[in-house]
């Protein structure tokens, strides 16, 4: 599973324009033991001299359902810094998906997201990205439920390394 959240990172970042041959990937594993590993990734844009950072989690697949993959953050034009849930499984991409996130320490919050990536991943709202450059560096997990018509999709995902992968990050966007 770790190389297909892998995969669906490059064609998150690189969007409509991606071609497998030119796709360049550096890893850099930021944090301690295997299952606190965050997955650095800067994949070359269709542009000359253009690229995209994100680091990537994947899911704890004893407590998650086959469709989630895990979470990516990515950085964004205008120095944003987006939160995105990776699906196995796509929606539709005009979907707007119910998405409830409960942290482990307490706290539940319930967003509308937007697609990204033809559907393989819940782009989720700004505010989300506040959590992740605040409150969930100190969460040692989160509780992810994603919600669309009749369908429903759970995972859970291990922020422990979250603060060293996400400044390492923010460090990244803009180069």
């Amino acid at each position: 599973m770790a190389i297909l959240s892998l995969a669906l990172t490059g064609w998150l970042l690189a969007g409509p324009g991606y071609e497998p041959p030119r796709l360049e990937r550096t890893f850099m594993e930021v944090a301690g033991p295997s299952s606190s590993i965050w997955k650095f990734t800067r994949t070359q844009g269709p542009k000359e001299g253009e690229s995209f950072a994100s680091i990537s989690k994947t899911a704890e697949t004893m407590q998650s359902d086959p469709e989630f993959a895990g979470l990516i953050v990515r950085c964004a034009p205008k120095g944003k810094i987006d939160v995105l849930v990776a699906l196995i499984r796509p929606f539709p991409p005009r979907s707007r998906p119910k998405v409830t996130i409960a942290s482990a320490t307490g706290g539940t919050v319930t967003v509308e997201a937007s697609m990204a990536a033809a559907g393989a991943a819940v782009l989720l709202p700004d505010e989300v990205s506040a959590f992740a450059a605040g409150k969930w560096q100190t969460t040692p997990s989160l509780s992810v439920v994603v919600k669309e018509s009749d369908t429903e999709i759970k995972g859970v995902v291990a922020l422990n390394g979250l603060r060293e992968a996400y400044n390492s990050l923010a460090a990244s966007c803009g180069q």
